[in-house]
């Protein structure tokens, strides 16, 4: 009978797992981005509503109304954990709709619900929590709007002709062939809210031209939809200040301005080109190791729906912010709902007027539409499953970016775990070894000059790993003697400008259920009498817990003296030894706050005042930043801030951590001609912290064992093939690069 009872135990528990694998995907399309169909029909019927008067993004004048951005509008939590749970109907989709109305009497900008896709039928206007209107001079910036840019330094240039000819040593701005000036265009736009005014350097237009600043800086005033009206406000040229572009070439011809004349240009030894230079001992003629799969993929994908090693998730990657995954669980059980970036800043100092102006919040770059080709072999293995990628933003028809995210599984060359179990006579009892092999999901996003690798890796043990790679160009600006203040000379008259990098991300926990807690660990010193031996003291640490009961409390500011343990749990499930099941946050970073608070741009960027906070999820609260925010950051229609000032109570609550990674890049000779990832990788770790009763990689097949026979020869034990088999593909590396529309 007891056989019986437990047989019927196992068949329930295995009916359990393979009804939750099969409504996890069931609800995964729930996540996925829009397709082209979709996409194309959201268009075609916001174009249809005669009132809009919309007309095509890439049409000449400014003073029109146009569609911006189009992406995923993410269903309710509660609505999807119905699908997710229970198997129910999937909500219906919808798409989060961006348009500039620039042709009325007052130019705003207006965000739409559009439903139900494939085929829309109606749309809602959106707002946001603040109910704070969008100012249209928040928009991010388009081609249209370069172009008319590119018109205007086209003049300026023009008139600063003989200058900047004489100065970079035969470069120019217009009819120049081969030695050609072109611009890096600074943000925010502006000292306060409803400006649209902006720094703009000249640089070498050269491979790596980021590293290329000529020493000639321009503040253009673009606010007007007209681009007749636009204006020059100032001037800088080698450490002086000019009103205008007339007054700089006039003083510059009476030799009352000191001229500069940057070294001569060398096609052959360009400092900032990957080609290789300098003596290397590594031989040539042969590849150097490769990652392999003998018997094929480990993982199973189906289209937004990924399962490895007990592990599955469904993932987007949003247009306007990148990379997010939700629905994650590990053997059916889900840990958390949402894990997601939400925004990047990478703060500068300098001594040049546009150094010191640059404050580069990206997602106002809708850094998750940079999500261009990855390269085999460099950026994901030859043998990952390369993912097209489409995105619609600044543009009449969805652009196709080939291979732009890859998922793979690797080893990590270190073991999960091991023992050597010596039996210090020259033998041993037993050695075990598990190999640590993780699989990850990557894209990158190339906002202008910087390259970030964003990646997700999914441990055997349970672990997951969110991290950001940082590589790319240095954002560098012409060299003042000033400057050394504000960062490093890394070439003639280029100075590699200071900078902090923050990361934000969203993490909505839902550890053995929604009804979670948060507690953090330290250690306190005790000292009390020697048990045995009375005459002395004990003097060791022990462990003290500090449950947080509300918003405020669990909001931890940089500066402040930080947890050593980060412990979200619900208090309502144990595993089989009495302890609450629970993850734990391990940080891997360097982050410190950019701005005092409450200073100016600080307002924006509210939530960079916290290594972590925990809030109460909230619909409402989906995200921590906006597209709006790089170019108001002063009045910015998300406010961080706003969802932990009421200070709600989070004890047995559905809980979302907002986690602040980031560094502090000083740059450095050695950052020519690139900024390298090795050092320069930041996120944090999910941990299991008693979530379950032993290491779930146990269920591993890749452990070996070896023992001792009694003739003293080693006895392998394996679960998986002797022989590994043959090796890598025989496919030529292929790559293109290119996207497009469809």
């Amino acid at each position: 009978m007891k056989r019986l009872l437990v047989l019927q135990l196992l068949f329930l528990a295995g009916c359990s797992a393979s009804r939750s694998r099969e409504w996890a995907h069931h609800g995964a399309p729930m996540f996925s981005d829009l397709t082209v169909r979709e996409m194309k029909a959201v268009r075609a019927y916001l174009h249809g509503i005669p009132e809009m008067k919309l007309t095509e993004a890439r049409g000449k004048t400014l003073n029109k109304n146009s569609i911006l951005l189009m992406e995923l509008h993410l269903p309710k939590k509660h609505e999807a954990l119905k699908a997710l749970d229970h198997g129910h109907a999937k909500p219906i989709r919808q798409a989060r709709v961006i348009v500039q109305f620039g042709n009325q009497s007052q130019p705003n900008i207006t965000e739409y619900i559009v439903s139900p896709l494939p085929t829309p039928n109606t749309h809602v206007v959106k707002t946001f929590k603040s109910n704070r209107p969008v100012r249209f001079e928040s928009r991010p910036i388009t081609i249209v709007e370069y172009s008319h840019i590119e018109a205007r330094l086209e003049k300026i240039a023009n008139k600063a002709q003989k200058l900047l000819f004489e100065t970079t040593g035969g470069f120019s701005y217009t009819n120049c062939s081969d030695r050609c000036l072109t611009f890096s265009d600074i943000a925010p736009r502006g000292l306060a809210p409803g400006e649209r005014r902006t720094w703009i350097m000249l640089q070498k237009f050269v491979e790596g031209y980021f590293i290329h600043p000529v020493g000639f800086e321009v503040l253009i005033n673009h606010q007007d939809l007209d681009p007749e009206r636009w204006t020059v406000e100032k001037v800088w040229y080698n450490s002086q200040y000019f009103d205008s572009v007339e007054e700089l070439v006039e003083k510059y011809e009476s030799g009352e301005v000191e001229k500069v004349k940057l070294p001569e240009h060398d096609d052959n030894d360009l400092y900032s080109t990957y080609i290789p230079r300098g003596h290397s001992n590594t031989p040539t003629n042969i590849h150097g190791p490769k990652l392999v799969e003998p018997q094929g993929h480990r993982y199973h994908i189906d289209q937004n729906f990924v399962e490895y090693a007990g592990w599955s998730f469904a993932y987007r990657v949003r247009s306007s912010a990148g990379l997010q995954i939700f629905d994650l669980r590990f053997n059916g059980e889900r840990i958390a709902y949402e894990i997601s970036l939400q925004e990047a800043i990478a703060f500068y100092s300098g001594d040049t007027p546009a150094a010191m102006q640059t404050k580069y919040i990206d997602a106002g770059w809708a850094m998750g539409t940079s999500t261009y080709e990855l390269a085999p072999g460099i950026d994901c293995p030859e043998i990952a499953t390369f993912v097209d990628l489409y995105h619609y933003f600044d543009t009449d028809k969805p652009i196709l970016h080939k291979n732009a995210l890859c998922i793979f599984e690797m080893t990590l060359a270190m073991p999960l775990r091991r023992h050597f179990n010596s039996d210090f006579q020259g033998g041993y009892n037993f050695y075990g070894g598990l190999d640590n092999t993780v699989l990850v999901l990557r894209t990158t996003s190339t906002v202008y000059n910087y390259d970030y690798i964003w990646d997700f890796l999914f441990y055997l043990n349970g672990v997951v790993e969110v991290k950001m790679s940082a590589s790319g160009y240095i954002h560098a600006t012409f060299f003042t003697p000033n400057g050394l203040h504000y960062g490093t000379k890394v070439y003639n008259y280029v100075l590699g400008n200071l900078h902090t990098h923050l990361i934000h991300y969203k993490v909505d926990l839902d550890i053995a259920g929604q009804k979670n807690s948060f507690e953090t660990l330290n250690l306190k010193y005790v000292n009390f009498t020697n048990p045995w031996s009375p005459k002395n003291f004990i003097v060791q640490s022990k462990l003290h817990r500090n449950e947080h009961k509300t918003e405020r409390s669990a909001a931890f500011r940089f500066g402040k003296k930080f947890p050593r343990y980060l412990h979200f749990y619900n208090p309502n499930e144990k595993n089989k030894w009495g302890h609450q099941k629970g993850y734990r946050i391990q940080f891997n970073s360097h982050a410190h706050s950019v701005l005092p608070k409450d200073w100016r741009e600080e307002k924006g960027i509210s939530w960079s005042r916290y290594p972590l906070a925990v809030t109460r999820h909230k619909d409402s609260e989906a995200t921590s930043s906006s597209i709006y925010t790089q170019n108001d950051p002063w009045e910015p229609v998300v406010s961080f801030e706003d969802y932990i000032r009421n200070n709600e109570d989070i004890v047995n609550q559905d809980l979302v951590a907002w986690v602040t990674v980031g560094f502090l890049h000083v740059p450095h000779s050695e950052d020519i001609p690139n900024t390298a990832t090795p050092g320069n990788a930041v996120g944090f770790f999910l941990r299991p912290f008693n979530f379950f009763d032993e290491d779930p990689s146990l269920s591993s097949k890749s452990t070996v064992i070896v023992r001792q026979d009694k003739a003293g020869k080693p006895k392998v034990q394996r679960w998986t093939p002797e022989v590994v088999g043959h090796c890598v593909t025989n496919q030529p590396f292929v790559y293109d690069g290119t996207y497009s529309g469809v």
